[in-house]
């Protein structure tokens, strides 16, 4: 009988095994024994059949099922249909860890002119897609708001379906902007770093734009609603707000998604914060976090995620959640989605256009006056897959996991610096540790988050199914 390599990693109570596929169990030290030592018996062969870790020959239905799960891991790159426009670098705010290198809203030069705007819209007249998303970052970009309508009118004229989301810090948002955020397709992201006084002493810092932003922010959840209105926190793990006190913050807009940022090793952020190796500060931190959320959603009727550790959770369960650019397998950049700068200059990822901003490399791939070059990108890409990695095939989080090599040359300098010792490993191997000591745990209070994380039972009906 053939049985699939299986890879290893001891947890609290035993051993956790997971093969290529993504199919785990747990065992005893005895069953590693017969394992790595080719004595297993037929107790150990039954049950490996069953769970379909081991199959006949290589021409059975279940080797099929195991080849179909692996290949359903993999992501397929498709058409290129979500773009992040940033139609000017000018910004009304200067938080201190901001991951862009902004300039001051007065400064001349760092915006899209009238032939940038036109060969934007001839790129996004040559593609392909039907469908199409579209992230106005900045900057601000509210700044440029006739920029972003013209965008969305011709997107509307050209794409059969669109949805639209402004990444706007909420200062300074004027009547006419108002009746763009609250069209059908269009959604609204912003920061809120936790409570009022972090939000202040990192981003707003003078009372009166703090009060400008906390009202914009009870119009835009009163006028638009939670549902078209999302709002993330960057984290200092060197002095995080307290997991009771975010929570609280965000529950009371109704926000149940909450996407946890530590700061970023990118733009301005990496001169002030020391943000390259964070990891064990944050892993703390987001532990401690999921712990307390954990709680929250016992003794909540309206429980709430993070959406991140969501997402991960959702990939160990089952294949086909690659929405999340940053955790795909491979990650093939520069393909689905892409980055048009102040500049007209393509990027494949946000970072990318901070890792060449900050003069480290040039991840540029072309402009929209002469379309893409991806040479560079495809270079890279023929490293962004974790599968046959040397430092990756061994461990059984590697089905669920990716690679983020951008990440790791904006903090290194290199691609090629062994996993471990990379921030996106350490803070993968945290979570996915966090992850099944979760599955395997018989807590109630952990089993009912779980399983409205996992999307196994709705929010509205987590009540009914668990009883405090």
């Amino acid at each position: 009988m053939l049985v699939a390599p299986l890879k290893f990693r001891t947890a609290n109570d035993g051993i956790l095994f997971a093969d290529d596929a993504g199919g785990y169990f747990k065992a005893e030290e005895d069953f590693l024994h017969r394992y790595v030592c080719d004595e297993l018996n037929g107790n150990d062969f039954d049950f490996l059949s069953t769970n379909g870790h081991a199959f006949e020959d290589t021409n059975d239905l279940s080797y099929l099922g195991f080849e179909h799960r692996f290949a359903s891991r993999l992501y397929l790159p498709a058409d290129l249909d979500y773009v992040i426009l940033v139609p000017t670098l000018r910004c009304n705010l200067a938080c201190g860890y901001c991951q862009v290198s902004r300039v001051n809203e007065g400064t001349p030069g760092f915006d899209w002119s009238t032939e940038t705007l036109s060969a934007a819209i001839r790129f996004l007249d040559g593609l392909e897609t039907r469908n199409i998303k579209v992230e106005f970052q900045g900057g601000e970009p509210l700044l440029r708001l006739d920029v972003i309508k013209h965008v969305i009118a011709f997107c509307r004229s050209k794409f059969e379906r669109c949805e639209f989301v402004i990444c706007t810090n909420l200062q300074d948002v004027s009547e006419d902007a108002w009746a763009v955020l609250n069209e059908p397709d269009v959604f609204t992201s912003t920061s809120l770093d936790a409570t009022r006084s972090i939000h202040q002493a990192q981003r707003t810092i003078s009372p009166q734009k703090t009060d400008a932003f906390f009202d914009n922010l009870d119009r835009a959840i009163e006028w638009l609603g939670p549902d078209k209105v999302s709002a993330l926190p960057t984290i200092d793990p060197r002095k995080p707000p307290a997991p009771q006190a975010l929570i609280g913050s965000f529950a009371q807009y109704g926000f149940r998604s909450i996407y946890l940022r530590p700061v970023n090793y990118q733009g301005f952020a990496r001169k002030k914060f020391d943000a390259r190796a964070n990891a064990n500060l944050w892993n703390q931190y987001h532990s401690s976090f999921i712990d307390e959320m954990v709680e929250f959603n016992w003794n909540s009727d309206e429980p709430v995620e993070e959406y991140y550790f969501t997402h991960c959770l959702r990939r160990v369960l089952r294949s086909g959640h690659n929405h999340h650019a940053d955790l795909r397998n491979p990650n093939i950049i520069g393909h689905s989605y892409l980055v048009v700068d102040f500049d007209g200059k393509l990027y494949p990822t946000d970072e990318a256009r901070m890792v060449t901003r900050v003069g480290q490399f040039d991840l540029s791939m072309g402009d929209v006056f002469k379309g893409l070059k991806p040479d560079t990108i495809d270079t890279l890409n023929g490293e962004a897959l974790n599968n046959f990695h040397p430092d990756c095939v061994h461990c059984p989080y590697q089905a669920f996991c990716g690679v983020d090599l951008v990440d790791d040359i904006s903090r290194y300098g290199r691609i090629d610096l062994p996993k471990h010792l990379t921030d996106f490993c350490q803070r993968h191997t945290y979570i996915f540790d966090k992850i099944f000591s979760m599955i395997y745990s018989d807590d109630p209070k952990i089993q009912k988050s779980l399983a409205i994380w996992s999307g196994s039972v709705r929010f509205d009906q987590s009540l009914a199914k668990f009883h405090r």
